[in-house]
């Protein structure tokens, strides 16, 4: 089983960055794909990103692409999310999920088998 805990979130300006961390416990977080997931007030939740256990292949909603990139440091049990030139649709609940299925990480969140509490993310205009 894999525990996530997300942080990082807060208050930014339009134009301005942010970058989320997602920690994991447990020794199998290296076998797990990773993703960020957001949810927008009123809106369900949606794919952001998405990146390999190994760290080799990442992969993007073309509404983040790039402005966002998606890391990984599996020494470190820790997933992050570096968010650049945030705009005011970018606020929203962001959540890191883990998927231990597949060649490559779901779009799906159906696929993601862990997930973490979420952290806000809110971009004013």
């Amino acid at each position: 089983q894999v525990q996530l805990v997300e942080s990082g979130g807060g208050l930014v300006q339009a134009g301005d960055s942010l970058r989320l961390s997602c920690a994991a416990s447990g020794r199998t977080f290296h076998s797990y794909h990773m993703g960020w997931f957001r949810q927008a007030p009123g809106k369900e939740r949606e794919f952001a990103a998405a990146i390999t256990w190994s760290g080799g292949s990442t992969y993007y909603a073309d509404s983040v692409k790039g402005r966002f990139t998606i890391s990984r440091d599996n020494a470190k049990n820790t997933v992050y999310l570096q968010m650049n030139s945030l705009k005011s649709e970018d606020t929203g609940v962001y959540y890191c999920a883990a998927d231990r299925g597949g060649y490559a990480p779901s779009r799906s969140e159906y696929a993601y088998d862990y997930w973490g509490q979420g952290t806000q993310v809110t971009v004013s205009s």
